[in-house]
């Protein structure tokens, strides 16, 4: 059974299909939305974790701000930690990190 689409999700199908709309991703960006949907398309296991409300919720922020969903974020620095990709930053930079948010938040 063919999937239902609105008026505009179709205007959208159509442009595409015409060669009528352009990418405005830059080449790293693209790069990430590659990784990231071959992170999503390997999962073959579902874990279950609690975290405490305040992790989630800048989970989720950071989630918005890099355009995935937060599953995927969490998912992605997984990986990235059980393959030695994930780094810790050096003190200074995680300083200058917090004292950004912190005038960022005012």
């Amino acid at each position: 059974m063919p999937t239902k689409i609105d008026v505009d999700e179709g205007e959208l199908l159509r442009a595409f299909e015409q060669g009528q709309l352009k990418s405005v991703a830059t080449k790293s960006e693209v790069a990430k939305f590659r990784a990231v949907a071959r992170a999503t398309g390997l999962k073959d296991r579902r874990v279950n974790i609690r975290l405490s409300s305040g992790d989630l919720s800048d989970i989720q922020v950071k989630a918005l701000e890099e355009g995935v969903p937060y599953q995927t974020l969490i998912a992605s620095v997984l990986h990235k930690y059980v393959t030695g990709r994930l780094t810790e930053r050096p003190a200074a930079s995680r300083q200058a990190a917090k004292t950004s948010a912190s005038k960022a938040g005012r």
